[in-house]
């Protein structure tokens, strides 16, 4: 699959495209809306980022003990049921006297139904395009997310100052409900891609069975922490620049857009393979500079060049998918999915408390610094890896037939 058009012509490829679409919308203004909200309730960055980015600290549960349910549940009752469920949930955090750890317990059960379902999201995708369409594909859902997100924000802070957070926050509900609606009527019936029931047992043995490689370990430890602890530096924007952080995210996402676009369409895979290094370290080293506190504008010039390096997701993606049998495609992407956001969480309070101590600015730039530290210590475990030849190396065990039944499992 080599075209954009090819993927459109592609059975319920455009259905499950346009449902991500307005959940990402939803996600970009509800997480705007209820960062204000909170910022505004306690001035705290720290209780800012984590309403923004804490509840994906919850996948990290959620991935312990759930996540064999991405491959044993059925796609399309389970993407438009989370669609559901997240509107139900951000219109509860609208309502006006909520206190703040009632918003906080909702957005934990959030994060815990979310560590599942983007395993059961790229898994379908995967099912329905593929391995050899899915980096055209993922490109084009994050290309989606890129502008979603430069117009969620934009929108989502006019309409913060013009009407309310609360009020943007039911808007959000009603999109989520949109994405659910979409899910159900646009795509067919499908079978689970393994049988038997979920539980903790099979997600902690599929888990292992993941880790068991060498080189499978090191892609999630860069698709999870180099990344995160950027996002930590995002999870700063309000309280960096309390009336402009919507400038700030729309760059932000204008960057992601461009990074996406190149790795996805424009690069041979050959040249693309070599770039999720240099891609890594790009996304980190425009925030050193916020330790000089810029104004807005260069700010906003910063993180539009640092996001480019957010194509380096897809490069590491790529080679995932690449290793992983076909019946635990969901679980393994459900499985990055999870711990990256685990990651994101992680690092939103950790910069939010050196926020607390410090500034935005220079809490920024420690997270920055830990990160380029990462991508320089697990770079050279991935290249040498990649330097062995196929041939040599030690075949995996695998479960017989396309599916798993899983009979005899408890």
């Amino acid at each position: 699959m080599r075209s954009y058009s090819e993927l459109f012509r592609t059975r319920e490829f455009t259905p499950l495209f346009l449902s991500s679409c307005f959940r990402t919308a939803a996600s970009t203004v509800s997480g705007l809306a209820l960062g204000t909200l909170v910022y505004r309730a306690t001035d705290s960055p720290l209780l800012t980022a984590l309403s923004m980015f804490g509840p994906s600290l919850a996948q990290m549960v959620g991935a312990t003990t759930m996540l064999s349910a991405a491959d044993r549940l059925p796609p399309r009752a389970t993407v438009a049921g989370i669609a559901l469920l997240f509107g139900l949930g951000t219109a509860a955090v609208a309502i006006p006297g909520l206190p703040i750890w009632a918003i906080f317990a909702v957005l934990l059960l959030l994060g815990l139904i979310q560590s599942f379902g983007g395993g059961v999201l790229w898994g379908l995708l995967n099912e329905i395009l593929a391995k050899e369409g899915y980096l055209l594909g993922r490109s084009v859902f994050n290309m989606m997310s890129g502008i979603a997100q430069i117009t969620g924000y934009a929108t989502g802070g006019v309409l913060v100052a013009l009407l309310s957070p609360r009020v943007t926050l039911l808007l959000a509900a009603g999109l989520y409900l949109a994405a659910a609606l979409t899910a159900r009527l646009g795509l067919t019936p499908r079978a689970p891609r393994a049988l038997g029931r979920p539980s903790i047992a099979r997600t902690w043995r599929t888990n292992a069975r993941l880790f068991s490689s060498p080189e499978r370990r090191t892609l999630y430890l860069l698709l999870w922490v180099p990344n995160g602890l950027v996002v930590g530096c995002e999870s700063l924007y309000v309280s960096y620049a309390p009336s402009r952080a919507g400038a700030l995210f729309a760059f932000a996402a204008l960057g992601m857009f461009v990074g996406d676009v190149t790795t996805g369409r424009l690069l041979s895979p050959r040249v693309r393979a070599r770039l999720g290094v240099p891609f890594l370290l790009l996304l980190a080293t425009p925030y050193l500079f916020f330790v000089l506190r810029p104004g807005v504008a260069v700010a906003a010039g910063l993180v539009a060049v640092a996001s480019i390096g957010f194509g380096s997701s897809l490069i590491q993606q790529e080679r995932l998918v690449a290793l992983i049998p076909d019946e635990l495609s969901g679980h393994a992407l459900g499985l990055h999915t999870a711990g990256m956001l685990t990651m994101q969480g992680v690092s939103a309070a950790l910069a939010g408390g050196i926020a607390q101590l410090a500034s935005p600015g220079t809490a920024m730039t420690v997270m920055a610094a830990a990160s380029v530290a990462v991508t320089l210590s697990l770079a050279p475990s991935l290249l040498r890896r990649r330097a062995v030849p196929p041939e040599s190396r030690r075949p995996e065990p695998s479960a017989p037939g396309g599916r798993q039944p899983e009979v005899n499992s408890p």
